[in-house]
C-alpha cells in the first residue's frame, strides 16, 4: 500500500482519485468503441457492461495501483474485463491498438482470458462463481509446492468478484471445504452493489454471507464507507446520519441516489423518525451537490480506504474476504439505475463523462502527461509489478515401466498398480505426482500409493486410530502427495485445475491425476471445462464407469461421460480394456504433462476383470512399438479373420472387448470372417476422420478411407458394428468414415440394479446383440445396390 504522510495525503488522494476516474473513462471507452464507433457488419450489440465495470473502477485502482506485487495472483470478475485493460493499458502492459478491438476475433476477449488476450492474465473467468474459487485452489497449491521443498513463486492470491456470484454453490463448496482449513494470504473482494442482471439484492442476503464466511473460519473486513463521507458522519449528528443509512433498505438507498439530487435531503429526513433534527444539524451547511458527493462515497469508490482494508485481509491468519459497498454504474449517468446492466452510454452522456474526467472524446487513449503526479503513480505500480523471466526448469522425466499383471485384472486395478510402479521406476520424477479425490480414494484404487505417498495437510496429524498398524496408512503430513477433499466434483476439477497450472502461477511443475466416480463428471462438469479452457494440464481417472458396475445401480452407472469426453477440447480421451494398455496410455500422459505438451487427459477405466492373455502377443521388439503406438493413437488390431469372402468388422471399447472376442468367435463358426478392433480412444480416432475431412475441403488429395489408419486393403467399406459401455453415437461416426453399413451399439438409457451379463444383455451390448447385429449389417450390405 502507498504510504502518505499528513502533509501529502491530500495530495495522494487527489492522484488516486484522477487515476480512478481515468480507469472509468477508458473502461467506458473501451465498451463505447465497440459498441458505438467501431463498424460493425453483423448489425447486432457488441455489448460489454459498462456499469459493472464502473462499480469495479476504484476496486481495481487500489488493487494494481497499491496493493499487488510481482508475486500476487489475481483474478477479475467477468464483467470488469474492460477496467482489467484499461489498468494493464495505463500500466504499459497493453498496446493502445487493442483498445479498439474489445470483443473483435484477435482482440480483447469479452471476459478475462489467459489463453486468448494479448495482456497478462492470471486467471480465465467467464463462468461466475468459478474465478474465486480456482484463486482459493491456487494458493493452496502454493502451499503445497511450499511443504515439499519447492519454493513457489507467487504471493498472495486476489479474487475480484461481484456479489451476485455469491449465488453460485461453487463458491460455498469452495469456502466450506476442509482442504483449506490453515490457508492465508488469499483474499476475495467482493464488488458488493447489491445488484445482480434482473433485481437489487436485499440486503439480509448480505449479512447472512458474512455470517457464512466467518463460520467456516474466514475473516471478514467491510469497506463501507468511504473516507469523504466518514468525515460527514464525525460531525455534530453525524451519528444519526450514519444510524439512518446504515439502517436503511437498498433498494430505499437505490432510489434515493437515483432521484433528484435536491430531493435526498427531503428523503433522508422525512423517514428518520426521532432522527431527524440530529440528521438536519449534521447537514446544515452541506448543499445538494455536495451531499450527492458524500452520500455516493461508499468504501469500494475510496482507493484510500480500499488500500487499507486489503492490506489488513491479507494480513489475516486464515482466508479473507473484503466486502465493498460499491453503486452499480457509480460516475455515470446510470449510476444506481435498477436496470443498468446491459445499459449503453450513447454520445452525449459520453461527452458529459469526458468533461467530467477532463479528457477528450475525440482522443480517449491519450496517456497521463509524462512527469505528472499521476504518471509518477503509476509508473512506480508497473515497476512494482513487473514479473522477472521464469528460472529454467529442470527437466521431468519418467523411465520405461514394466508392470506386473495378474491374469485376470481391470483398467481400475492396473491404475493402482501403475501408480505405485512410477513411483517405483522413477522415484525422483513421481515426487511431482499428487493424487486428489474427493472422499473415494479407497474406491478408486489409490490405496497403494497413499501407503507410499501419505495425505498432504498443513500440519502433521497425530495417529489416533492406529493408521500406520493398519492395511491403508491414514497419515496425514506436509509432505503428503494425495490430497483428500471433501465430497465435491466441483472441488476435484477446480483443484486438478489449479495443480495443472503450478508451473505458470507458482512456478514449479506438478502432474495431478484425480480420481472419482464415472457419472459423477456431470457435477464437476463446469469446473472441469474451466480448468482445460485455462490450459490447464492434469489426468482425471473416471472409474468405476457404465453399466458395467452392474450392482450397484443405475444412478452410480455412467452413460454420458464418452459423449463428454469426446467432445471436450483440451483433453484426451481414453477406455482402455487391458493393463498393458493402461501401462502405455498413463506412462504417455504422465511423460506430457511433465514436458508441459499436450493437453489433460480423461481415463474411463472399469473394475471388471479382464483375461489379460487376450491382449496381443508380441515376439519381437518393432512389433511391440508399433502396437504401443496403435494403443496410443486410439486403435489397434485385436483379431484377424482368415476369411475374406463374407466378414464383418468389431470394433469395441473398454469392459465391452470380452464381449467382442466371443461374438467373433461365434460369428467364425457360423462362416462370416470377423476383424476385431479394440478403439481405446474414441476421441484420438474421431480427430483423425476429422482432420482428413477438413484437409480435403482446404484441397488435400484424399488418403483413401481408412482413418483408422490400421486397415488393409480390402476391409474398408466392410460392414462393421460398434460396442461400447456408453452411448452407441460415441463411435457413430466410424461406419460414414469408413464408407461402410453400421449399427453402433451401446447404452442409452439410465441403468439398475443387475448382474452384469444381464445388463449387457438388456442394454443390447453381450455378445449374443453383437452377432445379431453383425448378421443385420451383413443382410443390409446384400441388399445395398451396388
Amino acid at each position: 500500500m502507498v504510504k502518505a504522510s499528513k502533509s501529502t495525503a491530500i495530495e495522494l488522494n487527489s492522484v488516486r482519485s484522477r487515476v480512478r476516474d481515468r480507469v472509468l473513462w477508458l473502461a467506458t471507452a473501451i465498451v463505447h468503441w465497440a459498441n458505438n464507433v467501431r463498424p460493425n457488419p453483423d448489425a447486432v450489440k457488441v455489448g460489454g457492461h459498462q456499469a459493472s465495470s464502473a462499480s469495479s473502477a476504484a476496486l481495481l485502482t487500489a488493487l494494481f495501483f497499491e496493493t499487488l506485487d510481482s508475486t500476487d495472483r489475481v483474478a477479475i470478475k467477468p464483467h470488469a474485463s474492460p477496467v482489467l485493460h484499461a489498468i494493464q493499458y495505463l500500466l504499459g502492459d497493453l498496446p493502445r491498438e487493442y483498445l479498439t478491438r474489445f470483443r473483435d476475433f484477435g482482440g480483447l476477449q469479452a471476459y478475462p482470458s489467459r489463453t486468448k488476450d494479448p495482456d497478462l492474465v492470471d486467471y480465465s473467468t467467464g463462468s461466475v462463481g468459478l474465478g474465486p474459487a480456482a484463486v482459493t485452489f491456487g494458493a493452496l497449491v502454493r502451499d503445497y509446492l511450499a511443504t515439499h521443498h519447492m519454493a513457489p513463486t507467487s504471493g498472495r492470491f486476489f479474487a475480484h468478484i461481484g456479489d451476485a456470484e455469491l449465488d453460485e454453490g461453487s463458491v460455498w463448496e469452495t469456502v466450506a471445504e476442509p482442504a483449506v482449513e490453515g490457508l492465508a494470504r488469499c483474499v476475495w473482494i467482493v464488488d458488493l452493489n447489491r445488484q445482480s442482471l434482473d433485481r437489487v439484492v436485499p440486503g439480509i442476503r448480505v449479512a447472512r454471507f458474512k455470517q457464512m464466511f466467518e463460520v467456516n473460519g474466514w475473516t471478514v473486513v467491510v469497506a463501507k464507507y468511504g473516507d469523504h463521507l466518514t468525515e460527514l458522519f464525525e460531525r455534530p449528528g453525524g451519528h444519526a446520519l450514519r444510524k439512518r443509512i446504515d439502517e436503511m433498505s437498498n433498494e430505499e438507498y437505490q432510489g434515493i441516489i437515483t432521484g433528484p439530487r435536491n430531493a435526498i435531503r427531503t428523503r433522508l429526513l422525512e423517514a428518520a423518525g426521532g432522527l431527524r433534527r440530529e440528521i438536519d444539524r449534521c447537514l446544515s451547511d452541506v448543499d445538494d451537490t455536495e451531499l450527492y458527493g458524500r452520500i455516493v462515497n461508499l468504501g469500494g469508490h475510496d482507493v484510500g480506504t480500499l488500500a487499507r482494508c486489503y492490506e489488513e485481509a491479507a494480513r489475516a491468519p486464515g482466508p479473507a474476504v473484503v466486502y465493498a459497498y460499491t453503486i452499480k454504474g457509480w460516475g455515470l449517468p446510470v449510476a444506481g439505475d435498477p436496470r443498468n446492466h446491459a445499459a449503453l452510454l450513447n454520445e452525449a452522456q459520453m461527452l458529459e463523462l469526458a468533461g467530467q474526467v477532463g479528457v477528450s472524446l475525440a482522443e480517449p487513449w491519450e496517456p497521463f502527461p509524462a512527469g505528472s503526479a499521476e504518471a509518477r503513480y503509476v509508473m512506480a505500480a508497473a515497476e512494482r509489478l513487473r514479473r522477472p523471466p521464469p528460472d529454467p526448469r529442470p527437466e521431468i522425466t519418467f523411465n520405461e515401466t514394466s508392470l506386473s499383471l495378474p491374469e485376470r485384472a481391470s483398467t481400475q486395478d492396473a491404475f493402482g498398480r501403475m501408480l505405485v510402479e512410477l513411483d517405483r521406476t522413477s522415484t525422483e520424477s513421481a515426487r511431482r505426482i499428487v493424487t486428489v479425490s474427493p472422499d473415494v480414494a479407497t474406491s478408486t484404487n489409490l490405496s497403494s500409493w497413499i501407503n507410499r505417498a501419505g495425505i498432504w495437510s498443513y500440519a502433521e496429524t497425530p495417529d489416533h486410530l492406529g493408521f500406520s498398524r493398519r492395511t491403508v496408512k491414514w497419515l496425514q503430513r506436509p509432505v503428503g502427495r494425495h490430497i483428500e477433499l471433501g465430497i465435491s466434483e466441483t472441488n476435484l476439477f477446480l483443484l486438478l485445475g489449479q495443480l495443472g497450472l503450478s508451473d505458470e502461477l507458482s512456478g514449479h511443475r506438478l502432474i495431478p491425476i484425480g480420481t472419482l466416480y464415472d457419472p459423477f463428471i456431470n457435477r464437476g462438469l463446469d469446473p472441469f471445462v474451466y480448468g482445460v479452457y485455462q490450459g490447464s494440464r492434469f489426468i482425471a481417472v473416471a472409474t468405476p464407469s457404465g453399466v458395467t458396475l452392474s450392482r450397484e445401480g443405475g444412478a452410480h452407472q455412467g452413460v454420458l461421460t464418452p459423449s463428454i469426453a469426446l467432445e471436450m477440447p483440451g483433453a484426451t480421451y481414453y477406455e482402455p480394456a487391458f493393463g498393458r494398455e493402461l501401462e502405455w496410455i498413463m506412462l504417455d500422459s504422465v511423460r506430457r504433462i511433465a514436458a508441459g505438451t499436450g493437453g489433460s487427459y480423461l481415463l474411463r477405466l472399469s473394475t471388471r476383470p479382464i483375461d489379460q492373455s487376450l491382449f496381443p502377443a508380441t515376439n519381437t521388439e518393432s512389433e511391440r512399438t508399433a502396437l504401443r503406438n496403435d494403443v496410443l493413437r486410439g486403435c489397434y488390431r485385436l483379431l484377424r479373420t482368415s476369411d475374406t469372402s463374407e466378414s464383418v468388422n468389431l470394433f469395441a471399447v473398454g469392459a465391452t472387448v470380452p464381449e467382442a472376442v466371443e461374438a467373433a468367435a461365434r460369428l467364425e463358426r457360423e462362416g462370416i470372417g470377423a476383424n476385431v478392433f479394440v478403439v481405446t480412444s474414441p476421441d484420438l480416432v474421431y480427430r483423425r476422420v476429422r482432420a482428413l475431412a477438413l484437409a480435403e475441403i482446404d484441397g488435400a488429395q484424399a488418403p483413401g478411407r481408412d482413418p483408422v489408419g490400421i486397415l488393409e486393403p480390402g476391409e474398408t467399406g466392410r460392414p462393421l458394428v460398434t460396442v461400447i459401455d456408453g452411448h452407441p453415437h460415441s463411435l457413430g461416426f466410424l461406419g460414414s468414415a469408413l464408407g461402410s453399413q453400421a449399427i453402433n451399439l451401446g447404452v442409452d438409457s439410465f441403468g439398475q440394479s443387475g448382474s452384469r451379463a444381464d445388463l449387457y444383455r438388456h442394454f443390447r451390448i453381450d455378445s449374443e446383440s453383437i452377432v445379431g447385429a453383425a448378421f443385420t449389417v451383413l443382410d443390409r450390405q446384400r441388399k445395398a445396390p451396388r
